[in-house]
């Protein structure tokens, strides 16, 4: 089970340094409305995001900000795998999706981390909603979670085969993923 120390009331702030230093993403994540708020800023993409996330670690929402002041992609679920767009729009080809994955975000492993009740040496095979973030493509993602000991993870991209492997902080954000991501604040 997680055994993760819980993020403060009053907030929590993270930074990743991409390993070739071409970008950043500097994470605030507030508790409001019943929920936490992760609002994300990616230099190297020059995107922000806003997650909103149940108590338990479950998407509610997602929001893109690319070059516009409003969003260039606002997504929502029920909760229970069903997806839409905040026009009303359902996204039929994402139901069964509970997770949210951004490639560009060591932010968005977190999600499954916290959510997901394994005990050291058990797996998970989910399916995330994938955002790219330069085309606003949308679909839906086959993924493996292994947790590898109390702070070790393994994630495994099930349609190519590639895995990463990482340790992750007493609040389960990752720390460096060589190759990918540093950890700086």
């Amino acid at each position: 089970m997680s055994t993760y120390t819980p993020f403060s009331s009053d907030g929590h702030r993270a930074r990743w340094v991409r390993w070739d230093g071409s970008g950043d993403e500097e994470l605030t994540l507030t508790w409001e409305n019943e929920g936490w708020t992760a609002s994300g800023i990616v230099t190297a993409e020059r995107v922000q995001y806003v997650l909103r996330l149940s108590p338990a670690w479950h998407v509610r929402q997602f929001i893109l900000f690319r070059d516009l002041p409003e969003p260039d992609l606002w997504l929502a679920t029920d909760g229970a795998g069903r997806w839409g767009e905040m026009n009303g729009a359902h996204r039929l080809e994402l139901d069964g999706c509970h997770d949210l994955s951004l490639d560009i975000s060591p932010f968005t492993q977190t999600i499954p981390i916290r959510r997901l009740p394994l005990h050291v040496g058990h797996t998970a095979d989910i399916t995330t909603v994938t955002v790219d973030v330069e085309t606003l493509e949308v679909r839906a993602d086959h993924q493996r979670y292994t947790r590898a000991g109390e702070r070790a993870w393994v994630f495994t991209h099930l349609e190519t085969g590639e895995e990463t492997a990482f340790e992750v902080d007493e609040h389960g954000l990752p720390l460096d993923q060589p190759g990918r991501f540093r950890r700086s604040l």
